[in-house]
C-alpha cells in the first residue's frame, strides 16, 4: 500500500465550521455545481440528463465556470481544472492535481472510504470494473452489496469515478446522475482512450 496516491482530506481545524462555496460549471454534460470550502471539496453535484447530449461521447462544448467564479478557493480551482481537463482534455488529468476533499464520509475510517480511495487509485480512465472486483481490489471479496452502497454514498464523483463501476454481466447499473449520464461517462471515456492509442 505504500506511495499510493491518497487525496489530503482535510478535517476541521478546531471546530469551526468552515465557509462553503459554490461554483457552477458548464460541460457537455449540463452544469455541474461544486460545493467546497478552503480546505477541500464537500460535494460535486451531477445534471440529470433525460436525452444524451449531441455529438455522442464529444466534448462539443467548452467547459467554463458560469456562477462563482469570483468566490473560487485554491479546492475549488483545482477541481474545475481537473474537471475541464477530463471533458477537454482528457490525456492531461494525470498531471493535474487532485483537490483536497472535505466531506465527513472521506474522513471516517471505514470500508466505505478505502473503496472510494482504490477506485480513486487502481481504476483508470477508459477502464471499468464490477462490484465484486472492486470488493476484492478493496480487500473484501464478499462486500460487492457494500461497494454498490459506498458508489451510492461518493460525493464527489467522476474526479472519484463510481462511473466505471458496472454489474459483472456488462450492464452498467445504476449512477447517482442517472443511466444516461454514466453510459456517456464510459462512452466519452472509451472514445477518448480510442484516440490516444498508437
Amino acid at each position: 500500500m505504500a506511495s499510493r496516491l491518497v487525496p489530503k482530506v482535510n478535517s476541521k481545524q478546531g471546530g469551526s465550521p468552515c465557509k462553503e462555496k459554490h461554483v457552477v460549471l458548464l460541460s457537455p454534460v449540463g452544469k455541474i455545481e461544486i460545493s467546497g470550502c478552503e480546505t477541500g471539496l464537500h460535494e460535486i453535484k451531477l445534471p440529470k440528463m433525460s436525452m444524451l447530449p449531441s455529438g455522442r461521447a464529444e466534448s462539443s462544448v467548452a467547459c467554463e465556470v458560469c456562477e462563482g467564479a469570483e468566490e473560487m478557493t485554491e479546492p475549488l480551482q483545482q477541481c474545475t481544472a481537473w474537471l475541464r481537463a477530463y471533458f477537454c482534455e482528457p490525456a492531461t488529468t494525470g498531471t493535474l492535481p487532485v483537490p483536497a476533499f472535505h466531506h465527513p464520509l472521506l474522513q471516517r475510517d471505514s470500508f466505505t472510504r478505502q473503496v472510494l480511495w482504490t477506485l480513486l487509485n487502481d481504476v483508470k480512465f477508459g477502464e471499468a470494473v464490477s462490484y465484486k472486483q472492486l470488493a476484492d481490489l478493496a480487500g473484501n471479496s464478499r462486500a460487492a452489496r457494500a461497494v454498490g452502497g459506498a458508489m451510492r454514498s461518493n460525493p464527489i464523483p467522476i474526479i472519484i469515478p463510481c462511473h466505471r463501476v458496472i454489474r459483472s454481466s456488462g450492464d452498467t447499473g445504476s449512477y447517482g446522475g442517472g443511466h444516461l449520464l454514466k453510459e456517456w461517462l464510459l462512452s466519452h471515456e472509451k472514445l477518448q482512450k480510442e484516440k490516444l492509442a498508437p
